[in-house]
């Protein structure tokens, strides 16, 4: 079986291909592999106030592609002292950072988000900096009008200082509960077992195995 995952991410890529490895004969494919050159329009594709409906749209689209079976997920950190704040708009939640194709991106992106997330939180003792990553993955079959959700979460607690050079995106400045380090300072297997991603794409793995039963 061929499974394209419709991200541009080079963070979220490797997590995906290694905990999708627990599916044997399935190839991985990135838009790259698959074909999809980029396009303008993808920019559009996430406009929704829901991870749901947001790795939906991309789904149908990328899916629409490539007419193979298609997983996207919408990924994002909900911070309570900010009302949920990022939530959907945690990619691009600094001012500064424009849209996707034309503003910041890559490490620049993530420390721009960072900084305002500090800085919006300046004012909020640390036992209220409580957290939660959240990973809504999205996936169609070949041959289906909608898709199977499946969602991941994982805890965490916003500290001021960053720790680690592992993960990406906001992953320096959020605390385990109950481990001490950051998600930037956990291994790739550690991060794999608690995050929200791993969470979601182990039942992507769950239900691609029962299939294959």
């Amino acid at each position: 079986m061929k499974l394209v995952v419709a991200t541009r991410s080079t963070g979220k890529m490797p997590e995906i291909r290694r905990i999708l490895l627990a599916v044997p004969d399935l190839e991985v494919l990135d838009l790259e592999q698959a074909g999809v050159a980029r396009d303008r329009a993808e920019a559009d594709l996430e406009p929704y106030d829901t991870f749901e409906r947001n790795a939906r749209s991309k789904a149908l689209y990328f899916r629409a592609r490539t007419g193979l079976p298609t997983v996207a997920d919408d990924s994002g950190i909900v911070v309570d002292a900010l009302g949920g704040a990022p939530g959907v708009h945690s990619k691009r939640f600094a001012p500064e950072a424009g849209r996707d194709g034309d503003g910041l991106e890559g490490a620049e992106l993530d420390l721009a988000n960072n900084r305002h997330l500090i800085a919006r939180l300046a004012d909020v003792p640390s036992e209220l900096r409580g957290a939660r990553y959240v990973c809504v993955a999205a996936f169609l079959d070949a041959d289906v009008a909608e898709p199977v959700y499946l969602r991941g979460e994982a805890e965490g607690i916003v500290v001021n200082e960053p720790r680690g050079s592992g993960g990406f995106g906001y992953d320096p400045h959020i605390l385990v509960p109950g481990v001490g380090r950051t998600y930037a300072e956990l291994s790739a297997e550690e991060k794999d077992a608690r995050s929200h991603r791993g969470a979601a794409f182990r039942q992507l793995a769950d239900l691609l195995l029962g299939r294959a039963e």
